[in-house]
């Protein structure tokens, strides 16, 4: 079985030294892996305002995303082998997150009436384009909302992967 410890594991060790500051950050779900690395902050002068900050920190990740191309896709193309799953990749800097890849993977679901009209109004006000990109919002809402109860979950997920992986083979 795969775990995110084995993941970040094998991420850690396969990664050139000196691209992030620390091991990266291992995300998985069924489809995918996203490597999200912390990148140092770029120097700048004393006092320097708020929007050359946010300059300088996003011509980092551009250089980063630029220099390090061909490399991320070899280990990509390693782990996609290896795990089963496609790699997305992604950076901290400062107080930002970027990610360079992601999936978009279709979900199946069965609404009745009620939940569609919910997702057919928030398409006709404008706050989603369609009833996909209104779910999609719905999730992300959620997700935000309950963080701390989906991060316990996650947490307590972990434990069981551990358990059935320290557990006799079947």
């Amino acid at each position: 079985m795969t775990t995110t410890e084995s993941v970040r594991g094998w991420f850690t060790g396969r990664l050139p030294e000196g691209w992030f500051e620390g091991p990266p950050e291992v995300v998985l779900d069924r489809e995918e892996i996203s490597v999200i690395g912390r990148l140092a902050e770029p120097a700048v002068t004393e006092g320097a305002s708020d929007t050359e900050r946010a300059e300088a920190v996003a011509g980092q990740v551009r250089r980063f995303r630029e220099e390090t191309r061909d490399q991320r896709i070899e280990v990509a193309s390693e782990a996609e082998h290896r795990y089963g799953r496609k790699v997305s990749w992604g950076v901290d800097c400062g107080d930002e997150r970027a990610m360079f890849t992601t999936l978009s993977v279709p979900v199946m679901t069965r609404l009745r009436q009620p939940e569609r009209r919910v997702l057919d109004t928030l398409v006709d006000a404008g706050v989603a384009r369609s009833r996909s990109d209104a779910l999609a919002w719905c999730v992300r809402l959620v997700g935000k909302n309950a963080d701390e109860w989906l991060g316990e979950l996650r947490e307590a997920l972990q434990h069981v992967e551990r358990a059935r992986a320290s557990g006799p083979s079947v």
